[in-house]
């Protein structure tokens, strides 16, 4: 039988999704963002882990169905969620069978993201920097295939939430490098959202936290703010 690991779920009102959501944090993740706020998901397995059957997953998310109200569903998110890609592929597609509303939450390097698309009603794509060795500096990981699959994304009309994490002295002075991405692009269909910097999941990391000043400015954010307006980019600040 087919297992998702899960290392934390719950309720959260449109923080991951339109809504009113049931979260599910997915174990596992192929980058090791130095913010991170949940470390725990970066390893294979943490003490909190459990394992989930798609059917559970399901049956689980039909017993709440009186709890999404607004629009609300069901938000994978991690970690990385497409790390566990069968796993979720399987259990999204049971979900949509049993009309439920989905959503995930992912970094987009995933080669086969689109696959999931047509089970996924709510789709958020987080792009840590447009730059390529700033991303593998900050994150261990490059940036090419998430860079690609949103150019593939927006060029089919989907609708989708693009999130960029605000770190001072990472890319929060990269206002134009990202303006000039998306802009080439067809954003008809997409939204920009811009995610501060904080520092909820410090005491959770076991090394030490190597960000020292990740907090952004009010001008930081205005850059970004005029920049993306500028370019006719849909902006929304959290």
């Amino acid at each position: 039988m087919v297992f998702i690991k899960i290392f934390q779920k719950g309720f959260n009102y449109s923080q991951d999704g339109p809504g009113n959501r049931l979260v599910y944090h997915m174990q596992g993740c192929n980058f090791r963002c130095k913010w991170c706020s949940n470390p725990e998901s970066m390893e294979n397995v943490c003490k909190t882990t459990v394992n989930y059957s798609p059917e559970e997953i399901a049956d689980e998310a039909k017993r709440c169905k009186m709890m999404f109200f607004d629009g609300g569903g069901v938000t994978f998110t991690g970690g990385e969620p497409t790390v566990q890609f069968e796993e979720l592929f399987n259990t999204l597609r049971i979900l949509k069978e049993n009309e439920i509303h989905t959503a995930i939450e992912t970094n987009g390097s995933c080669g086969r993201l689109t696959e999931l698309l047509q089970f996924v009603d709510f789709l958020m794509i987080d792009v840590k920097h447009v730059d390529m060795e700033q991303h593998k500096q900050w994150t261990g990981a490059d940036n090419l295939q998430t860079l690609n699959n949103i150019a593939e994304i927006t060029k089919m009309g989907r609708q989708v939430l693009i999130r960029i994490p605000l770190i001072h002295g990472f890319n929060s002075g990269a206002h134009k490098e990202f303006a000039s991405f998306f802009k080439n692009l067809d954003t008809q269909n997409a939204a920009f959202e811009l995610l501060p910097y904080h520092e909820y999941g410090k005491d959770k990391w076991e090394r030490p936290y190597e960000i020292e000043n990740g907090f952004v400015s009010k001008q930081e954010i205005d850059n970004f703010k005029e920049e993306f307006y500028k370019n006719g980019l849909k902006l929304v600040i959290t």
